[in-house]
């Protein structure tokens, strides 16, 4: 996260701050869809997910891209002490290679977040 811009600050216009990530995954060669798949369970059931996007990359069939959106960084930090989640998290990682430098970023609206 930025320095000047702390979980819990306001927007401009006196919202709340939301939380948003932006990450990249490369998985073992062909196993995309079987990671997307374990990505894709059950991701309505996390308190505080405002949105949840897996995307796969168009120019490298092993690589997903996901961005998320939070009411906060709190929510975001609980959401990976789920059972669920943690589950998730067993499975899905012997099938990645790779993980890029997640993005944090300051959402500030758009479709479907008010």
């Amino acid at each position: 996260m930025r320095p000047d811009r702390k979980a819990g600050t306001r927007r401009t216009d006196g919202c709340p701050a939301m939380y948003g990530l932006i990450g990249k995954m490369t998985t073992l060669p062909g196993r995309r869809d079987e990671l997307t798949s374990i990505l894709l369970e059950g991701p309505g059931r996390m308190p505080g997910c405002l949105s949840y996007v897996v995307a796969h990359d168009p120019a490298d069939a092993d690589v997903i891209w996901i961005t998320e959106v939070w009411t906060d960084e709190a929510a975001h930090r609980a959401s990976l002490q789920m059972p669920e989640v943690k589950a998730a998290i067993h499975r899905g990682l012997p099938l990645v290679v790779t993980f890029s430098d997640a993005q944090v970023t300051a959402p500030v609206g758009g479709v479907g977040l008010g």
